[in-house]
């Protein structure tokens, strides 16, 4: 009868526990930003619900305890606190109070996630894939041929890597007799011709469109530095030539700005692209580097906007943030110029020295995009050949959580189911 009455406490006790809810705080009590988002993304996997606390102590997330839950944050360092019934439920009725700037999102289910970069890519050539790797958040790999055969209808969410869509080998020019500028113009070329076209312009404007047709039916996009106004370059140029012969062997075509289609574009209208095949810039869409004066990251920085949790979910989502300033960094594609930025689509964060977009969001078709300027958030200003960064000693970083905003926000969102 003792050991009868013995397991029935155990049970108990098991089911206390597993019935109390878990606060997982994103402001500056967080041990490590970047690990609770992968957290947040493996109990989706799990098949648990979690509650998307946005404007609450820096877009906290709060779900069911349940098994193995602890175990995961111990092997994480993921900082969390545990709340009864009675106390979750008064956060909520707080969190959801009239009158405040705070609301509610459910999570769901897990994004599919693909990251459109070649083959060699590895982590840490480009931030997304960092971030990804360091929160252990699952992703794959797509590049022209799966682009191409169809496989974006298998994700919800598709990062660029800093991909030079107009073909120009990302205005590399001068480093053209290195090894490995010589090996990437081969295997786009190589590309090209398996595909049927004569120049790397033509394949890369198909893979563009295609991916456009993607957003346009419900996907999500997101991008990063030269992925981000190259993309609308080469969209803009359909019916044009706008690469110099140095990349492609024929002159741009002498009516090129006229035959720009801006309707085309997500995000940008009005630009001119550069026709120069020795300047490192696509376009005046980027400001360029800060003066020198301001290239310093102590007074180089952006400012997030504050949005309406209640009436904007969705850039409230993208700007969730254990601080509203953050740190400059450079990249190819630095900051957007303001003039260039079409109307309806919504600033996240500017420069507030300069008058720039830094981050910017807008909709299309039944999908979403999102550009986010500059290389590296905790690297001011990379070189070909830097070191990679290593998140463990920016495990906290601002700048890299508003990457992560974007491969949660399609959580939230309910969309025909892919196949």
């Amino acid at each position: 009868m003792a050991r009868i009455t013995l397991s029935i406490l155990l049970l108990l006790s098991v089911s206390t526990v597993w019935g109390q809810d878990v606060l997982i705080p994103m402001d500056g009590q967080q041990s490590d930003h970047l690990k609770a988002y992968g957290l947040a993304y493996w109990t989706l996997q799990q098949g648990v619900t979690i509650d998307w606390l946005l404007n609450y102590r820096g877009g906290s997330f709060l779900l069911r305890e349940f098994q193995q839950l602890e175990d995961e944050l111990a092997l994480r360092n993921v900082a969390f606190q545990r709340l009864s019934g009675s106390e979750a439920a008064r956060l909520i009725a707080e969190v959801e109070r009239e009158g405040a700037n705070t609301a509610v999102v459910r999570l769901e289910k897990p994004p599919r996630i693909a990251v459109y970069a070649p083959r060699q890519t590895l982590p840490w050539d480009d931030a997304v894939l960092l971030a990804l790797t360091y929160a252990e958040v699952p992703y794959e790999m797509v590049y022209d041929d799966e682009v191409l055969r169809g496989d974006l209808q298998h994700f919800d969410w598709l990062h660029l890597h800093h991909e030079d869509f107009t073909g120009q080998y990302g205005k590399f020019y001068q480093y053209r007799s290195m090894p490995w500028y010589i090996e990437q113009q081969r295997e786009a070329e190589d590309a090209a011709r398996r595909h049927g076209f004569r120049k790397v312009s033509q394949l890369k404007l198909l893979v563009a469109q295609t991916i456009r047709q993607y957003v346009l039916e419900g996907g999500f996009l997101f991008a990063m530095c030269s992925g981000t106004d190259t993309y609308d370059i080469a969209l803009a140029a359909l019916d044009t030539d706008i690469v110099p012969s140095e990349y492609d062997g024929d002159p741009v075509d002498p009516d090129a700005l006229g035959k720009l289609d801006f309707a085309e574009t997500f995000a940008f209208t009005g630009f001119r692209p550069s026709f120069n095949a020795s300047e490192y810039e696509h376009s005046d869409i980027d400001a360029g580097p800060p003066p020198p004066q301001l290239q310093n990251p102590v007074v180089d920085y952006f400012t997030l906007f504050e949005f309406s949790a209640r009436w904007d979910p969705v850039p409230t989502m993208l700007t969730q943030n254990h601080v509203a300033t953050i740190k400059g960094f450079i990249g190819q594609t630095t900051a957007f110029r303001k003039q260039f930025v079409k109307p309806g689509v919504v600033a996240l964060a500017e420069a507030p020295l300069r008058g720039e977009v830094k981050y910017l969001h807008g909709s299309f078709g039944q999908g979403t995009f999102t550009y986010y300027a500059g290389h590296d958030p905790e690297d001011y200003q990379h070189y070909v050949g830097d070191p990679p960064t290593d998140l463990s000693l920016h495990k906290n970083s601002p700048g890299y959580r508003l990457i992560l905003n974007n491969i949660l926000f399609p959580a939230a969102r309910k969309k025909k189911q892919k196949t």
